[in-house]
């Protein structure tokens, strides 16, 4: 209880100091880091009316960004000092304490929101190694359509407690659709990571099929549709997959041995036409050692099982 009140009393007196100092209104932040992300974001804000404060190592990324309006910071510490808001765009969680670590002691009564990705355990220390300089926290994972922060489909996963999100989720709105998972602040990046699982070797599957189209000397733009229309069904696959996950996994031992003849078919369609099938084989080599876990167990064990940890 006496912690609670804690971060409640300092995150009241953060948002006075916000209130009462010009270069901190609530209309201002600051982005370190200045990638396609990064830069997607500064936009995001400028668009909104926000003030913004960027600092990058490469100028470069700075000029441009300050063409759009953005005001420049020569030094991580003019970064720290002009906002009480501060937003990271970094590559993982390592670059941040490169970054911070050049004016640590200017992070005192500061927000950190860090929407770099890394993992969940990296996320935490990260946490705690702001909270040790004085400064709050929390976690944001970007689920965008690339770097298009307006993309309907875009918002953002955000984790750590609750009372600091609150003080801050009004000016971090320009960005994204936020979507608040809870206070654990690993829970963002895991959330994030989750919809990178499924999307990285989507990306690669399409790279593999539009390769087996094109090496069979076909157009892409003719399979284009097909493709499209088939992902109409998605939405009942990850229905059904999920409905499964929950009482174990997909698969009977038949359903298993006709998705080990299907990758096989893949694998041959891929390679009799000089396409890399690496993606497929190691889809069958997850269907065929849920076959012989299958064998062993004397029942049919879903891949999902496999994966999870295996056989209990």
């Amino acid at each position: 209880m006496d912690s609670a009140r804690s971060i409640r009393n300092q995150t009241r007196r953060e948002m006075q100091h916000m209130s009462a100092n010009t270069a901190n209104t609530a209309h201002s932040v600051t982005v370190l880091g200045l990638g396609p992300m990064g830069q997607a974001m500064v936009r995001a804000f400028l668009a909104a009316g926000t003030e913004v404060t960027v600092w990058n190592r490469s100028p470069e990324k700075v000029d441009a960004m300050v063409e759009l309006g953005a005001r420049r910071a020569a030094t991580v510490a003019e970064a720290l000092d002009a906002n009480a808001l501060i937003v990271i765009s970094l590559t993982h969680y390592a670059a941040m304490y490169d970054v911070l670590g050049q004016a640590r002691d200017h992070l005192a009564g500061k927000v950190i929101a860090n929407l770099s990705s890394d993992s969940p355990v990296r996320a935490r220390e990260g946490a705690q190694w702001v909270r040790s300089h004085g400064a709050r926290f929390i976690s944001g994972g970007v689920m965008s359509a690339g770097d298009n922060l307006t993309h309907p489909a875009s918002y953002i996963f955000y984790s750590g407690p609750r009372e600091v999100f609150d003080a801050v989720s009004i000016l971090l709105s320009p960005l994204s659709p936020q979507e608040y998972l809870g206070a654990d602040d690993g829970l963002a990046q895991i959330f994030y990571q989750a919809g990178l699982i499924v999307f990285h070797p989507w990306m690669l599957a399409l790279d593999q099929a539009f390769a087996v189209i094109e090496r069979s000397g076909h157009q892409i733009d003719q399979f284009l549709p097909y493709v499209q229309r088939a992902t109409q069904a998605y939405p009942h696959f990850i229905e059904e997959f999920a409905a499964a996950a929950k009482v174990g996994g997909w698969g009977t031992e038949a359903g298993l041995r006709m998705m080990d003849a299907g990758a096989q078919h893949i694998i041959e369609a891929s390679e009799e036409v000089g396409v890399d099938a690496t993606l497929s084989h190691a889809s069958q080599g997850l269907w065929r050692r849920a076959i012989a876990a299958s064998e062993q167990e004397g029942r049919a064990v879903p891949v999902y099982e496999v994966i999870s940890g295996g056989p209990a």
